[in-house]
């Protein structure tokens, strides 16, 4: 009956919830707390569901479930809840996923790092990635691994048991108590993973992050679909058959906005594509420099998500190891990454740079003419020998209309590839889907990186292609116009408060086509001390947003994100961005970033207002 109740409520929910819940991407942090993440939203959901309350206005009024759909959602919450329900289990022990892989690492990497065996059950099929070889010897996950008939085949085990089972509909189903871990593949909907008893609670937040690091969540659209299936009691829907139309569409927008012709693969989000990165290049030094060192170079300050993945595959791989690489401020980035490969050089260890150009939040740009001849510099090991050549790995989100890598470009000499984050300019903020590509010196890595992406389950899915042959070919025409706005926008605020420091690129490197639409801003401040004028600066800070989005909350978003279609957003990155970051290396600044679509003159107004009152 209570079963019934809730799928009927449910079916409610699914014809009136608030657009958004399909369509955004990314969430104020003005009403989000992240220690509450899933749970705050859950609990006045349910309150709804106790009170039979489905209007569109109540689940509007709902509190972000995540901060960024790529962590999970309300309709992926919603999900996890009725699965919960339909077993006896708390909520946070059901987690789904758009890779029927990833769950299974998830399980694996905490095991390997507590040193517990793991034994994996399957009845039917596995995922058709699944590589147990690659698996073991790359990412050094050991496990047993045995196909079975019946459930009651489960033998016991010293050690973890994770059963795999395929099904085609969202369903109740026993959660047998020999089973530590299920895992259920739902075809192109992902998989959806639920943890069995209290002796593995400690497993969820370790899993949870695996799922905010290394791959997403399963996407709105097809938690919709599985919702579908489940208050209908149906089949899975299958799959259009548009997506080979739509990926030759979208390698065709990326080679031509890159200006590159080798492969161009295209990931789930912007961190599952540096994470087959990571892996794939991993995978080429243990074949080509085996025994060697790896050394993945790190601005200590860049984006969190690179930051914490980064040290996430150290942690778990002894030949791996991160250093840091001073970029910001008073560091420049070409002397530092110099001083860096001259000392990974001399320990003749394999060099991976992984640098944002220009930087975040700081928008430099080094001169990359040196970046170029420290890149192809010839170094000798301690032995005298030559030093393994370095591979740089740009992660151009802020400005991905720069060619880098195509023939005669700064970057075509040595081995390079580059990255950007699909949410931000090239779906305009429609979807999490972002791509890698490559110089010519780089086909043999693009090969092994995307193997680890097709393991790891995490291409784009179907709608993201859609998305972003949609909207790809408006790309450089959106950036430029953002650039405008943004630069007017600087140009007004440094006039009506020239005591601020403004991060942004000069008119000459604009020039040169670095066309950002972000910036920062070091806000002045007052104070006897240190500490008192670092406090009122971040007062001042949150003085600044908070304005912004009150007075124009139709444009002015408390979000992380940039290259959205309309509207200007507005983040601290030591607060957001930089979430896993040293506290030493964040930075408490504002950062904006403006579309190519907004009231300006309501912006600067507003703006104004402001230093009026500081």
């Amino acid at each position: 009956m209570k079963e019934n109740k809730m799928l009927q409520y449910i079916k409610d929910v699914l014809e009136n919830m608030p657009t958004d819940w399909l369509k955004l991407t990314t969430h104020r942090l003005d009403i989000y707390n992240e220690e509450l993440a899933k749970t705050q939203f859950l609990e006045q959901f349910e309150a709804l569901f106790n009170n039979n309350n489905a209007e569109t206005s109540k689940l509007s009024a709902l509190p972000t479930a995540y901060d960024y759909i790529r962590l999970g959602h309300p309709l992926s919450c919603i999900l996890e809840w009725a699965i919960a329900n339909m077993h006896q289990l708390n909520p946070e022990k059901v987690i789904s996923f758009q890779s029927k892989t990833i769950p299974v690492l998830a399980i694996l990497r905490k095991n390997s790092l507590d040193n517990k065996r793991t034994q994996i059950v399957y009845t039917g099929k596995l995922p058709e990635d699944f590589d147990a070889e690659v698996i073991q010897q790359v990412y050094e996950y050991q496990f047993d691994l045995r196909k079975i008939e019946n459930v009651s085949d489960i033998s016991e085990y010293d050690g973890s048991t994770i059963l795999i089972s395929e099904a085609d509909k969202i369903s109740a189903g026993n959660l047998p108590s020999q089973v530590d871990f299920s895992i259920n593949l739902y075809g192109h909907l992902g998989s959806i993973l639920m943890v069995n008893g209290s002796q593995n609670e400690n497993y969820i937040s370790e899993i949870q992050h695996v799922r905010r690091r290394e791959t997403i969540a399963m996407t709105p659209d097809n938690c919709y679909a599985a919702l579908q299936s489940l208050v209908e009691d149906a089949s899975l829907k299958p799959q259009k058959n548009t997506v080979e139309t739509n990926k030759r569409s979208v390698v065709e927008s990326i080679h031509n906005i890159a200006g590159t012709t080798t492969k161009a693969l295209v990931a789930s989000s912007g961190l599952s594509m540096q994470y087959a990165i990571m892996m794939g290049l991993v995978h080429d030094a243990l074949e080509n420099h085996q025994g060697k060192p790896i050394k993945f170079i790190v601005p200590p300050n860049c984006y969190g998500g690179t930051n914490d993945q980064a040290r996430r595959v150290a942690a778990c791989l002894d030949t791996v190891e991160v250093v840091d690489l001073p970029v910001d401020g008073d560091n420049d980035m070409v002397k530092s990454l110099d001083t860096v490969l001259t000392k990974v050089a001399n320990e003749d260890a394999v060099p991976y740079i992984i640098a944002e150009i220009p930087t975040n939040p700081r928008v430099e740009v080094p001169n990359l003419q040196k970046l170029k001849d420290v890149l192809n510099a010839e170094r000798k090991t301690a032995t005298g020998k030559t030093a393994i050549d370095p591979v740089f790995i740009l992660d151009q989100t802020f400005c991905p209309n720069v060619h880098f890598l195509g023939k005669g470009e700064i970057l075509a000499t040595g081995r390079a590839l580059s990255y950007v984050s699909g949410s931000k300019f090239p779906s305009g903020g429609k979807c999490t889907a972002g791509y890698c590509v490559g110089n010519t010196k780089t086909n043999s890595l693009l090969d092994k990186i995307e193997t680890h992406l097709n393991l790891c389950d995490n291409e784009a899915t179907d709608l993201q292609y859609e998305i972003l042959a949609k909207q790809m070919p408006s790309m450089n025409q959106r950036i430029k116009d953002a650039y405008k706005n943004t630069r007017e926008f600087v140009t007004f605020i440094h006039d009506v408060l020239p005591k601020a420091k403004i991060n942004f690129v000069s008119d000459e490197l604009a020039q040169k086509g670095f066309t950002p639409s972000v910036f920062s801003l070091d806000l002045p401040t007052k104070g006897n001390t240190a500490e008192e004028k670092e406090a009122h600066k971040r007062a001042l800070n949150l003085k600044l947003i908070n304005l912004m989005i009150t007075e124009i909350p139709d444009e002015s978003k408390f979000c992380v994100s940039y290259g959205q279609l309309k509207g200007c957003y507005w983040t601290i990155p030591a607060t957001s961005t930089q979430g896993t970051t040293k506290e030493g290396d964040k930075d408490y600044i504002v950062r904006v970033s403006v579309s190519g679509n907004l009231d300006l003159e309501r912006h600067k107004k507003v703006f104004l207002e402001f230093v009026e009152h500081i």
